[in-house]
């Protein structure tokens, strides 16, 4: 797996553009400037968009290649990126965040409940989270996402996932994506927002 994502992040463009994610975009909009963590951010794009707003963030992911594209990234806005290269269930933050934005975060199925949970104990009492990921309905589509419906969600697993969680949107939804190569037409996707009781 880890071989997979750092041959694709070594592909001179950016494998899912460089321009953040459209819900995390108008979801973080919405909040009062704070910190921010963002798991297995990739490339960087929702980072730097953060950065651009005033946010401190937090990045990660298991992808060296990763790292180096959002670096990359970061630097061609005079921006500068606080990124690891962990593991979700070895990621130990030593402070709390504002808010936590999983986007296309799909943590393997014998993982991804204890992954969810671990990460969540680095958001704040009152913290928010923003989460879209794919449902168990893209399953097949040309447009993106895990070819194993086990690392794929539906609604109920989200509410049993991230329970401790105050929702106040979680839906399923059909949308059309336009992220760089790799996440491109009709797509079936899980959104939600929530914050952390």
């Amino acid at each position: 797996m880890k071989d997979f994502w750092n041959e694709r992040y070594d592909e001179e463009s950016y494998a899912y553009g460089s321009s953040p994610n459209v819900f995390f975009k108008q979801q973080l909009d919405k909040l009062k400037v704070g910190s921010l963590l963002l798991p297995a951010e990739g490339e960087g794009r929702n980072a730097v968009y953060a950065l651009s707003k005033g946010w401190e963030v937090l990045a990660f992911d298991f992808s060296e290649s990763a790292m180096v594209k959002a670096k990359k990234l970061a630097a061609t806005y005079n921006l500068n990126l606080d990124y690891q290269v962990i593991d979700a269930l070895k990621f130990n933050a030593t402070k709390k965040f504002d808010v936590i934005a999983f986007c296309y975060a799909h943590f393997p199925a014998a993982i991804r409940k204890k992954a969810n949970q671990h990460l969540l104990k680095s958001l704040k009492p009152n913290g928010h989270i923003i989460f879209e990921a794919f449902s168990k309905n893209q399953l097949g589509r040309p447009s993106g996402g895990p070819k194993n419906i086990d690392m794929l969600y539906n609604i109920d697993e989200v509410e049993d996932e991230f329970n401790g969680i105050n929702l106040k949107i979680l839906k399923e939804k059909e949308i059309e994506l336009n992220e760089g190569l790799y996440h491109i037409g009709n797509a079936s996707v899980i959104r939600f927002t929530g914050t952390k009781i």
